[in-house]
């Protein structure tokens, strides 16, 4: 099944914003991947929830599996720092709930190192 969008275009097929399909290696490569960045974070918050590494330090240079994760998680991993203190700090520096680390503007990040170091 085809579709036009409008005249003097080349039909497309009905499907064709789908993802690509991926071979059983790619899906399982993919998997292991992920799994192994779960395991690294997971490792990562521990260690912060111990207070054996700085929310500083990461956040001034983030490992690369930790780039895509979220800054409000992180901040949760910290020891005395709840979701109301951690969304009032966030609204503060106009960070999004959603915002990943390395998704953080300069700007952002220094403010947010400023008010942690407080």
């Amino acid at each position: 099944m085809t579709t036009a969008t409008r005249p003097g275009t080349r039909p497309t097929p009905a499907n064709s914003s789908t993802a690509p399909e991926r071979s059983l290696n790619q899906r399982m490569d993919a998997l292991a991947r992920a799994n192994q960045i779960r395991i690294k974070r997971a490792q990562l918050k521990r260690d912060l929830k111990a207070s054996r590494l700085s929310i500083h330090t990461l956040l001034l240079e983030p490992p690369e599996y930790l780039e895509t994760a979220k800054v409000f998680d992180m901040l949760l991993a910290v020891p005395k720092y709840g979701r109301v203190k951690v969304n009032k700090i966030l609204v503060q520096c106009r960070i999004a709930p959603s915002k990943t680390i390395g998704g953080l503007s300069e700007r952002q990040r220094t403010e947010l190192i400023s008010l942690l170091h407080r």
